[in-house]
């Protein structure tokens, strides 16, 4: 390549020129951070100095004496959220709105905020509103998620019909399955039925719980519950029997139905077996505790301890063990034995008792009986239908 003698102009005027832009920028940097009010410095030494508290109200300063700050307002807005505070939340996104120079597009996100700050706060009809505006408005595509938030109000609002139609808009927008949550809107929808003693209405709600989602097994449990209601025994069993092709897991669930509608048709030891027999393919402490108990009554204490030795073997458990000695302990001919065998029990008993509760998978909220919808996140069929201790006391 051969050297151009106007390369020893060009070099030079180069780095002149980015030499120039520099200033320039830092000119522009310094009048910028000249403009911004003391108070904005003063909220960022106190996030360096990890005092949030004091910052956000340095921060809120800065929203008094510059109004422009818009990104701030949105900002300490979310944050008021987050915290709970959902009253300033609340204010200082009505205070964008109210602002005659916000754009389209800004003024659409402050009411989207502000919906959620609603809908945190619990006054759901002012977040439906808002949600509603948006998700029919002009921005719809842009803020689809006031669709989601809608359908949140539906079920804290016990609007099955409203959930229902919105689940299956959203299933069309996104692709994705919402089966199962319309599955349990039918149910709730069959279980107010049967409250005002309209059982047809309620078998026609469970019907279409079953065709939305084949597995629904709290469908099949509740249409058990109707027939069982109505006298018929038969129908009722085979509903319940249903749900081990739809998930076994819940089998603990409608053992103690299972059972008693085979007492009321005359078919106890038909129940005992199949229950039994459920035993061993799903081992379960709900359905061992159910099996137990039936087995100790219609059989006595000798079968009953033979059901839990041979249940022990297969899959120790800590509850398998409390029932093992309280089978030994009726069954035992010494007094002094038998004081034996309860002070073990007793020790034993202690821990069994921490089973006795159900963890959510989603958000981790315990409760002592199982719920379908979780009271703590409000997801559907979070609570696994086994003990959460029921593997973490296993020896």
């Amino acid at each position: 390549m051969e050297f151009e003698i106007w390369w020893l102009i060009g070099i030079p005027i180069f780095f002149a020129l980015g030499w120039l832009a520099a200033r320039i920028d830092i000119k522009h940097l310094v009048r910028d951070s000249r403009a911004l009010p003391n108070s904005y410095f003063k909220g960022l030494n106190f996030l360096l100095n990890e005092q949030p508290d004091k910052a956000i109200e340095a921060f809120i300063e800065v929203v008094k004496v510059d109004p422009e700050t818009v990104e701030l307002h949105f900002a300490l807005g979310s944050l008021f959220r987050r915290r709970g505070e959902h009253d300033r939340a609340i204010r200082m996104h009505q205070h964008l709105l109210e602002r005659a120079d916000l754009g389209a597009e800004q003024r659409a996100a402050a009411l989207f905020e502000l919906g959620q700050d609603y809908l945190r706060a619990g006054i759901l009809d002012r977040a439906e509103e808002v949600f509603r505006k948006l998700a029919e408005g002009p921005a719809a595509a842009q803020f689809s998620e006031s669709r989601r938030f809608l359908l949140e109000i539906f079920q804290q609002e016990k609007e099955w019909q409203k959930a229902i139609a919105m689940a299956r808009r959203l299933e069309t927008e996104t692709g994705v399955s919402r089966a199962r949550e319309i599955s349990h809107f039918l149910c709730e929808r069959a279980a107010t039925e049967a409250t005002h003693s309209r059982p047809d209405a309620a078998r026609a709600q469970l019907q279409a719980a079953l065709e939305a989602n084949r597995k629904s097994v709290r469908a099949s449990i509740l249409l058990g519950d109707l027939e069982r209601a109505a006298g018929k025994c038969e129908p009722a069993i085979e509903n319940w029997k249903r749900v081990e092709q739809q998930n076994p897991a819940y089998l603990a669930l409608v053992a103690q139905r299972l059972l008693e509608a085979h007492r009321d048709a005359g078919r106890l030891e038909e129940g005992l077996t199949l229950l039994a027999g459920y035993l061993e393919r799903y081992p379960s402490l709900d359905l061992l505790d159910t099996v137990f108990r039936a087995t100790l009554e219609a059989r006595g204490a000798e079968a009953a301890y033979a059901l839990v030795r041979d249940e022990l073997r297969r899959n120790p458990t800590l509850l398998g063990l409390d029932r093992l000695l309280e089978a030994q302990i009726i069954a035992a001919a010494s007094p002094d034995r038998r004081r034996d065998l309860e002070l073990v029990r007793n020790l034993v008993h202690s821990h069994t008792q921490r089973l006795a509760r159900y963890r959510c998978e989603n958000c981790g909220f315990k409760a002592r009986q199982f719920h379908w919808l979780c009271p703590g996140c409000g997801a559907w069929e979070s609570y696994p239908p086994r003990r959460s201790e029921e593997f973490d006391l296993a020896p």
